[in-house]
């Protein structure tokens, strides 16, 4: 079978080719035609760098984790040939530790599509065609919007900030960054009934969190939250100066939890702050029983997702997709679609 696939070559170099996919499927694998797939902030530095966090590609691959797919081959699984499903791109092996205590994020012998994190790497979404572990398929009721299913990936890793931060309904926490990871925090935590407030440096941005839930929005050097007055701060933009307002803007012995992979810079971080005020400082990879939290909330229909879209882009021209993400013009996600 010969189908359409996007292929990252170097650094801002992509390339499309026709790839070919074995007769047979591959054992415990279901063959999946991409229904919609969406742009993550990992994607574009390995667009920008050809590297992401350290970890450097060590072949030309296809990018791309966020995405849902409709079921051409079920292979024996209990998926229907025709069925939207969503992918969990976290191909767990469910035996070591982490796995056994459901930390399936923290995996021992974890395989990640469109990663150099995964050597050999595996090829990522942004192709018209593929094959993937019928496990990672969640099928979804009929009538199930592809546009908005893609959010099920990044809407999860945004669940699991907010559950790292130990919210509960009534709280109050800020979330510093209005970028699409940000903008899915301001959705998952009001969700679970707490009270969000957002913070960016533009005002495009900070307006479309408060249209999407946010109860109050901060522009970054216009208007800014009091200081230590949130029981917890997402920080989701990857700067220093975001993360040092997260130390000064949580209470004593609140809880920050980082969501944004941020960047190594010349800005002094004010750690002392930590110490003097007690804060519990956390890390949010990825994601666990999250996945299938994001799914119950995205079929629910009780979240309007349709604001959340940013642009489209055909597979054709995902190098396009990409430039426009690294130009900054996106206030939300960028979606790619087959045609």
């Amino acid at each position: 079978m010969t189908h359409f696939a996007t292929v990252l070559s170097a650094a801002m170099t992509v390339e499309t080719i026709d790839r070919n996919l074995t007769d047979a499927v591959p054992k415990g694998h279901v063959r999946l035609a991409l229904a919609t797939a969406s742009l993550c902030g990992t994607d574009l530095h390995y667009y920008r760098h050809f590297s992401n966090a350290g970890f450097n590609m060590q072949r030309a691959v296809t990018l791309g984790h966020e995405a849902c797919a409709y079921v051409v081959d079920a292979n024996g699984s209990t998926l229907t040939a025709g069925k939207l499903v969503a992918l969990n791109p976290i191909i767990n092996c469910g035996t070591c530790e982490n796995c056994s205590a459901g930390l399936e994020n923290h995996c021992s012998n974890k395989k990640f599509p469109g990663s150099a994190t995964t050597v050999p790497h595996i090829d990522g979404f942004f192709q018209a065609a593929f094959d993937f572990p019928a496990t990672c398929c969640y099928p979804v009721p009929d009538g199930t919007n592809p546009e908005h299913l893609t959010f099920a990936e990044p809407l999860a890793c945004s669940m699991h900030s907010v559950t790292m931060t130990g919210a509960k309904q009534g709280d109050r926490i800020l979330i510093t960054g209005c970028g699409p990871m940000g903008l899915l925090a301001v959705v998952a935590a009001k969700a679970k009934g707490i009270d969000v407030h957002v913070t960016d440096v533009r005002g495009g941005p900070v307006d479309l969190a408060v249209q999407i839930g946010a109860s109050r929005g901060f522009v970054a050097g216009q208007h800014d939250p009091d200081n230590d007055s949130y029981d917890a701060v997402i920080e989701a933009s990857g700067s220093p100066h975001a993360f040092n307002t997260a130390l000064d803007t949580v209470k004593r012995r609140g809880k920050v939890s980082i969501l944004s992979n941020i960047q190594l810079s010349d800005v002094p971080v004010n750690l002392h702050k930590i110490m003097l005020k007690e804060v519990a400082v956390t890390g949010s990879f990825q994601f666990n029983a999250e996945f299938k939290q994001a799914l119950d909330l995205i079929t629910s229909g009780q979240q309007e997702f349709e604001q959340l879209i940013a642009a489209r882009f055909s597979l054709a021209d995902t190098r396009a997709a990409l430039d426009y993400m690294l130009a900054g013009k996106a206030a939300g996600k960028i979606l790619i679609k087959p045609a």
